[in-house]
């Protein structure tokens, strides 16, 4: 995920928690904020110490990355969102969990229609 795609300040993650709408399914937590006349969209990953070790932590945050990369083109692009996994994502495969963000995103109406 190139730099231009995160959202890195924690003002920017502030914004998106205290304006944005949640979705959550049992494995992720998602927080949606609109954002007019963006190119593409943004996203944040918060995986905090509940999850496991650093070991743990980053491959979960690597699975979550390569799941959002394969779906780059299925997401609206003026939005900026926020992923926080609980616990039961760190037992999930690669596809087990795209199916999950999937699943979410639909959820929070981020993937645009077929």
């Amino acid at each position: 995920m190139r730099k231009a795609y995160r959202v890195k300040k924690e003002s920017e993650f502030q914004r998106v928690f205290h304006h944005g709408k949640s979705t959550a399914n049992r494995q992720f937590v998602i927080y949606v904020l609109n954002k007019e006349h963006q190119p593409h969209f943004r996203v944040g990953l918060s995986v905090g110490k509940k999850i496991g070790n650093a070991v743990t932590r980053n491959a979960v945050k690597r699975r979550i990355r390569q799941s959002l990369t394969e779906l780059k083109t299925d997401l609206k692009a003026d939005k900026d969102f926020i992923v926080i996994a609980r616990k039961p994502a760190a037992d999930l495969t690669t596809a087990e969990t795209k199916k999950s963000l999937v699943h979410v995103l639909r959820l929070a109406k981020m993937l645009k229609k077929h």
